[in-house]
């Protein structure tokens, strides 16, 4: 029941309705906007201006689309661009790590060849120390032994010179003549 009155009510208060007097006369304001409606629609046409109005369209179009296009390449240039960069500072950062650990083994390598050569540096001075103290121990020992020769030579000189008289030791050096001639012949 409501859509048959809606309907009623939208066909019974239209223009045409409105005026007065018959539809297709000049007295009619309905009649003569019809009329300016269709002649204006028949310029518009004559000058072809839905022609120009869709080229205008189509061109606006276009310029859109290559926009789209020329944000679209440059996005993806952009996202090549920026792919090199990180790619880039991945190889960057993986060399510098290279680095930093050749440099950490080249310093522990020359720690250990400075400890090594350290301690043959420190085994040499110990055996030239030795060397020297066994040195000095043997040249003291000499010259202790030889200063014993000579007092001991000294003391059996005074007691032999004390106890000896000429006829003993003329006896001594013909014994000792006599020795020694036994043993070069």
């Amino acid at each position: 029941m409501r859509k048959l009155a809606t309907l009623l009510a939208l066909t019974a208060a239209t223009p045409a309705f409105a005026a007065s007097g018959p539809f297709f006369s000049l007295h009619n304001t309905n009649f003569i906007v019809l009329l300016a409606f269709i002649l204006f629609i028949l310029v518009l046409l004559k000058f072809k201006v839905p022609g120009m109005l869709g080229k205008m369209l189509d061109k606006r179009a276009e310029d859109i689309k290559s926009e789209l296009d020329e944000a679209r390449t440059l996005r993806d240039e952009a996202q090549a661009l920026l792919a090199s960069y990180e790619r880039k500072q991945k190889e960057v950062q993986d060399q510098a790590d290279r680095i930093v650990a050749h440099a950490k083994e080249e310093a522990s390598l020359a720690a250990e060849q400075a400890k090594a050569d350290l301690q043959k540096s420190i085994a040499r001075r110990v055996k030239a120390a030795e060397d020297q103290i066994a040195s000095a121990e043997a040249s003291a020992v000499k010259e202790v032994r030889d200063q014993a020769i000579v007092i001991a030579i000294g003391a059996a000189r005074e007691v032999i010179a004390k106890q000896m008289t000429a006829t003993e030791g003329n006896k001594l050096i013909d014994a000792a003549i006599a020795e020694v001639d036994a043993k070069l012949h």
